[in-house]
């Protein structure tokens, strides 16, 4: 049995609002519901619908910035911070500056459409 595995054809997950999603590890690419790897590209004015994820999310920003509002707590992060956002916290993750914004994101367990329970 091999000792590791190396990813070089993520899953590129369609979306239909300019958000670049490429799961590297996780549910898409290999089965694997305990822990999901995606590298973002979230477009300039992108914004999600608030969600209550029944998973902790990790985000560390690679590139420009990203909005957080944390139950009513507006958060922005730059290029080299993080944050780790605890399940079950409704949470709306945007994008309302001017360049596309590059980050990674983990969650534990892995990301599923069922767990992330999105608000219309």
């Amino acid at each position: 049995m091999k000792k590791y595995t190396i990813q070089t054809a993520p899953f590129v997950v369609p979306t239909t609002d300019g958000k670049r999603i490429e799961e590297h590890f996780g549910n898409t690419v290999n089965g694997n519901s305990e822990i999901s790897i995606a590298r973002m590209v979230a477009p300039p004015g992108w914004c999600e619908a608030f969600q209550t994820p029944e998973f902790e999310e990790y985000t560390y920003i690679i590139r420009c910035k990203k909005q957080f509002n944390i139950d009513g707590d507006i958060i922005t992060l730059e290029a080299g911070q993080s944050i780790k956002i605890h399940k079950n916290v409704r949470v709306q993750y945007a994008n309302p500056f001017d360049e596309a914004c590059e980050y990674l994101a983990i969650c534990l367990p892995g990301f599923s459409l069922d767990k992330v329970h999105r608000e219309d």
